[in-house]
């Protein structure tokens, strides 16, 4: 008699599963129309959550806080959601037209409005990986903060420590708290969330902002604050998906505003029978590229043009950049800032109105057709598919766009090498699915070689979101024989949509080019690298030039 194999699960396995169950039961809750993140409904969410310990939350496991998982996602979340206990995921509709004033989280573009002391609504106009992005988060948020409550109630009827009374005394002041009062709630704050004073002293201004310094205290009372009266008066927060965010998800509504808008200007400018090249970038490389060291010789002589787009990014140089656009727009080019709600920014470069004689590149071999380039900001996850789709159909359902090619500039984590190193991908494979999109890249390794960067080549994997991502299963992808050199949000998407306008519906030219390229913004493979430990300064700026002028040479064809 054969003996039974007892077949275990790898921690790569446990978390791929995790990962599925996630994606799985967000849907659920999303289908739903709400749900209560702390209760039995958010039970699949949570444990989920905990059995994957994404690397950018860091101790969410353990019994003390996570404060730099927290910084990242309180930075990614408006001001003032901490102390709401309903949260409604909407559409856009229509609030931008009422006294409600807009809150804009410093590192995500999403609108959110604060509609009273309980209730902020979050407008989702970039489809489902931004519902997946704030449920993840939020799913963290409610977790720490009951962390918060297990160290500081001492009953069941609500008898809580003499910490938390003193924490309530400092949060209670109008004015800003003197260095005494600081380091006193500091203390008391180190002891609710089991961390030192030192820890707390390094991370508190980076949650603080010139008219709120002492916000993390806020943060952390009003996590607690709610968490106990979840479990004390049993009023559980609670977060719900509007009727028309439901009827609207996955129809590129959207989307199809925002290229309708595009090819009208196109249309407009008499540009619709030119060349195309779509370019998704940020909004200032492509332009810097072509224009910035000409149009500021004068103002930084003898520097390198490296040197110059450092000083550019730096966020005191409004007065260069502003030198910089004003050439720029007497030169052909068009800026569209979005107003579809994708939060995609648009410009349009008309090279023929171009003076290459004094642009970067005065060799640029453009033909008699004068190409017309359709920079774009970064899209975001799933929306990716949504913007390019809609772009690369037919203009008015008969007038074909010539998009010769479509190239991507994007940021992404690294799986061997650092922040700063490049990566260029053959392959986008995506996570949680047998789906692999294999392509010919433009773009090779050995082109950026030289240049004091660590060049990788190889397949990428494109994942859910960044936050659901932990050592084991990236290791899985990068040690396997998959070889994956990183991961992303876009890539696949991208892809997807590319491939179906030039090879099935037959919308673009069937031999388009494409060209991906990323330069790594952390790498979550090493502790301390992940992005919560903090972003890339000045260390993306060469990355990012590169690829832009490897991408424009080969537009231009100067090499």
């Amino acid at each position: 008699m054969k003996e039974t194999k007892n077949i275990s699960r790898s921690r790569a396995q446990e978390s791929s599963a995790a990962i599925e169950k996630m994606y799985i039961t967000m849907r659920h809750l999303f289908n739903r129309g709400f749900y209560k993140p702390m209760g039995v409904s958010g039970d699949t969410l949570r444990e989920a959550l905990l059995a994957l310990r994404p690397e950018i939350y860091g101790n969410i496991a353990e019994e003390k806080v996570e404060l730099n998982g927290l910084l990242y996602v309180i930075e990614r979340l408006p001001v003032g959601i901490e102390e709401c206990r309903f949260i409604n995921l909407t559409s856009d509709e229509g609030y931008s037209k009422s006294h409600f004033q807009a809150i804009v989280p410093p590192k995500r573009r999403r609108n959110c409005y604060r509609i009273d002391e309980e209730q902020m609504n979050v407008e989702i106009t970039r489809g489902r990986s931004d519902i997946y992005d704030i449920l993840t988060h939020l799913t963290f948020i409610f977790i720490e903060s009951h962390k918060i409550k297990n160290r500081i109630l001492l009953d069941d009827a609500g008898e809580v420590s003499r910490d938390w009374h003193k924490l309530e005394q400092a949060v209670s002041y109008d004015e800003k708290l003197s260095q005494v009062e600081k380091e006193k709630a500091i203390s008391h704050a180190a002891n609710i969330l089991g961390r030192t004073f030192e820890e707390i002293l390094d991370i508190y201004d980076a949650f603080g902002s010139p008219t709120e310094p002492d916000r993390f205290l806020h943060v952390i009372y009003w996590l607690g604050k709610l968490a106990i009266e979840e479990v004390v008066d049993n009023n559980k927060r609670t977060i719900t998906f509007s009727p028309i965010l439901r009827e609207r998800l996955g129809h590129h509504i959207h989307g199809e505003i925002w290229a309708t808008n595009i090819k009208e200007v196109l249309k407009e400018k008499d540009l619709l029978d030119r060349p195309i090249h779509v370019i998704s970038a940020n909004m200032h490389s492509v332009m810097n590229s072509i224009f910035a060291t000409t149009t500021l010789k004068t103002n930084f002589k003898d520097k390198s043009d490296f040197f110059i787009y450092e000083e550019l990014s730096k966020s005191t140089a409004n007065e260069v950049r502003n030198k910089v656009e004003e050439i720029a727009l007497k030169q052909g080019m068009i800026s569209l800032p979005d107003t579809s709600g994708t939060n995609i920014d648009v410009q349009i470069f008309d090279t023929a109105k171009i003076d290459w004689a004094n642009s970067s590149f005065p060799k640029a071999k453009i033909g008699t057709k004068k190409p017309v380039l359709i920079v774009m900001d970064y899209a975001f996850g799933e929306q990716a598919y949504e913007t390019i789709d809609e772009l690369l159909k037919p203009f008015k359902k008969d007038i074909l766009l010539n998009v010769e090619s479509v190239s991507i500039m994007g940021k992404a984590g690294i799986l061997e090498g650092g922040k700063g190193d490049i990566m260029i991908p053959n392959a986008h494979i995506n996570e949680g699915t047998a789906d692999n999109y294999f392509f010919h890249n433009e773009l090779r390794a050995d082109m950026f070689e030289g240049n004091g960067i660590e060049v990788f080549a190889g397949p990428m994997v494109t994942v859910l979101g960044t936050s659901l991502q932990n050592k084991d299963l990236l290791k899985f992808f990068h040690e396997s024989t998959w070889g994956v050199i990183g991961l992303e949000m876009e890539g696949s998407y991208y892809q997807k949509a590319i491939q179906s306008a030039s090879k099935i519906r037959k919308s673009v030219p069937h031999d388009i080019k494409v060209r991906y390229a990323y330069y790594a913004s952390d790498n979550p493979l090493e502790t301390g690298s992940t992005l919560a430990s903090g972003g890339l300064g000045t260390t993306g700026v060469k990355p990012t030039y590169l690829i832009t002028i490897k991408i424009l040479e080969q537009i231009f064809n100067i090499i």
